[in-house]
């Protein structure tokens, strides 16, 4: 586990006693120090817009270093944005659908952008750790071929899931190897990408264009980044279509440099991994720590970092007056938990002891 690193972010002198009460998101987490400095480094001279800059030169050949020499990449601003963009370049007619599972972000927390903006409809399948199987697709394709139903034509998954589990390289290549034998297409929302393959030991390849995904987005924006996020496609006729599609889905950034500045930044020396593994290694300790808590149980494995835990209604509202975190399931009283690049041991301990002290009053 780890302890301290030079790789995360140091609040400075003093910093150590100012500790984390926000466990809300990784979202509410600020920048990495590197990330700004690559921002500032890029704030230079005059150079073109609309990603014709060497920034975002330098990027599309680090996305290739990282993923292969068939995958493209663009820098986009954010995670739904992304994903209608990638979902938008896989559907190629109105009549054309996408399975996903019921938890995904693209059917519970993008306000209904896939239904609104792509005309699409969701066909969502229940999971009980929020990851598709074969079988889930393959129990929705039913109407291949008939007139009056919808076609199913992509399918989604998220990685890391909204249920903070991740799917293993062989469990993304079983998913592939099913929509491609039925003439669908794999897409994958990638925001916590970084933490998966960070869980797994393996690479961002291995998740990806090794096991057949079609369309990915990788997540800068929860990992330490600003308003940074990367669309990769693996197939040239698909990459093809992006510059024409990527202005009306409003993800072209006109000084996109500073957008490729942060994704370079985080894919050069693993500085994704590096903050991916701190964030997970923190949401174990927190994990860890209430193991052994009477009256709290975890709700799902701790595979990322997300901790999804159980405890009485009285105990989260005492905590929710001086910590931030959401309800996840508030009949059964579930919480999420998340811990990010700079969330700090100190942090997790006071946490767990004011956790520990809530259900010994409770």
């Amino acid at each position: 586990m780890i302890e301290s690193s030079d790789d995360v972010f140091d609040p400075g002198d003093g910093g150590s006693a100012v500790l984390q009460t926000d466990f809300a998101s990784d979202n509410h987490a600020g920048a990495h120090p590197a990330v700004l400095e690559a921002m500032v480094a890029a704030n230079a001279g005059w150079v073109p817009a609309y990603g014709g800059d060497p920034w975002t030169a330098n990027f599309q050949e680090r996305i290739k270093e990282e993923f292969g020499e068939q995958a493209a990449g663009f820098a986009v601003l954010n995670g739904t944005g992304t994903n209608m963009l990638g979902l938008s370049l896989l559907l190629g007619n109105r009549y054309e659908a996408v399975i996903c599972p019921e938890t995904a972000h693209i059917a519970t927390h993008e306000g209904g952008a896939s239904e609104r903006q792509l005309g699409t409809k969701l066909i969502l399948a229940p999971t009980p750790d929020g990851k598709l199987t074969p079988d889930d697709v393959t129990a929705r394709l039913h109407g291949l071929g008939v007139p009056y139903e919808v076609q199913p034509k992509v399918v989604s998954i998220s990685q890391v899931t909204e249920l903070g589990t991740c799917y293993t390289p062989d469990e993304v290549a079983a998913l592939a190897e099913t929509a491609h034998a039925h003439g669908l297409l794999l897409h994958m929302d990638g925001a916590r990408l970084a933490n998966a393959a960070a869980h797994l030991g393996c690479s961002l390849r291995a998740l990806t264009t090794d096991a057949g995904v079609d369309v990915v987005g990788f997540g800068g924006t929860k990992n330490g980044a600003v308003l940074a996020e990367a669309l990769i496609v693996f197939r040239s006729e698909l990459a093809a279509k992006v510059p024409f599609l990527i202005r009306p889905s409003l993800q072209l950034a006109s000084k996109t440099r500073f957008i490729s500045a942060q994704l370079t930044t985080m894919l050069t020396d693993e500085l994704w991994r590096r903050n991916a593994e701190h964030a997970n290694a923190m949401a174990r300790r927190l994990a860890d720590g209430i193991t052994d808590l009477p009256g709290i149980s975890l709700r799902w494995p701790v595979q990322s970092n997300a901790v999804f835990a159980a405890l009485p209604h009285n105990v989260i509202g005492e905590l929710q007056t001086r910590y931030t975190f959401h309800v996840w399931d508030h009949h059964e009283g579930v919480v999420r938990w998340m811990t990010a690049f700079n969330t700090t041991p100190e942090s997790i301990d006071a946490f767990v002891s004011a956790i520990a002290a809530a259900l010994k009053s409770s």
